[in-house]
């Protein structure tokens, strides 16, 4: 049987009853610091993301690997946690998948921010990809075995250092259609790396998320829960319930494969006419209305 129709029987096989109208709902979601323009020179913004998200009883965050890297030097982010109460759940960090050469300082990188992660408590890298080449034609063909032997590599690399990781595909990346998270997804060792998908970032690309999400649920470990609208805000995306995206039916779905992935909610900033306080209590909103819980 080919890997895709194994993953599909699986994915097939969970939880059926769930996806009839149960509403049993055990996820514990999380936010990113994203929509508060958080940045390695900002401290203060990161401070706001903190406050805010534990405020709204969100049940950790997830910030950018330079910002803990950053943050680091100069004292940590414990003092910021202790102060709001709010666990790191897990970092985002790019990696190139495409330059050989760089491959071992890629890997230390990888290293070097599962390390730092698993210090703040975190349990989780999400891995994205480096962007295409403007004004080249890219053949992902010709580079799906180098990015697959990148993938397996940084997988290892964080596993080895008591985490987990997952390939995040990106619009603009070179893993971004939907042929081409399938085709990385099926070649992947799963034992090193798993799917960390943005569901708005892949409804963007033009791909329908949900089906992606039922496809390959057996290997998502991680997701970015956004949605997406096209609208002139917040780079098309908006608060969910907001879009298009099937975010009810992405969480029935996860639910019922019964694996437990990391949820965060995140959402671009751009030139939001909301606050980003007031894009993650509308999303809180709607997450409750789904019968998810929250901290008090």
């Amino acid at each position: 049987m080919r890997r895709r129709e194994f993953i599909r029987a699986l994915a097939a096989g969970t939880g059926t009853a769930l996806l009839r109208g149960q509403t049993r709902r055990t996820f514990r979601i999380g936010c990113a610091t994203l929509a508060w323009n958080v940045s390695p020179n900002a401290i203060d913004t990161l401070e706001l993301a903190l406050k805010d998200i534990s405020e709204l009883g969100y049940w950790g965050f997830e910030t950018v690997s330079p910002m803990i890297e950053a943050l680091d030097g100069k004292g940590g982010l414990t003092p910021l946690m202790d102060r709001y109460n709010i666990p790191m759940l897990a970092a985002y960090m790019d990696a190139d998948v495409m330059d050989i050469s760089s491959r071992r300082e890629n890997v230390a990188k990888v290293i070097r921010v599962s390390n730092l992660v698993k210090t703040y408590g975190g349990s989780y890298v999400v891995i994205g990809v480096n962007a295409r080449v403007r004004g080249q034609a890219f053949d992902f063909s010709k580079s799906k075995v180098a990015i697959v032997s990148a993938l397996n590599e940084f997988g290892r690399a964080a596993v080895d250092s008591g985490l987990q990781a997952g390939l995040h595909p990106h619009t603009g990346t070179v893993v971004e259609k939907r042929d081409e998270v399938y085709g990385v997804m099926e070649a992947v060792n799963p034992k090193y790396m798993g799917f960390a998908p943005d569901v708005g970032q892949l409804q963007k690309g033009g791909a329908d998320a949900a089906q992606i999400v039922k496809d390959l649920a057996p290997l998502i470990t991680h997701v970015h829960l956004k949605d997406y609208s096209g609208g002139k805000y917040m780079a098309g995306y908006c608060p969910l319930g907001m879009g298009v995206v099937d975010i009810e039916g992405i969480l029935n779905t996860l639910e019922a494969a019964g694996r437990n992935p990391g949820i965060v909610h995140e959402l671009d900033r751009g030139n939001a006419p909301m606050t980003a306080r007031e894009t993650a209590a509308f999303s809180k909103a709607y997450l409750k209305r789904l019968g998810y819980v929250f901290r008090n």
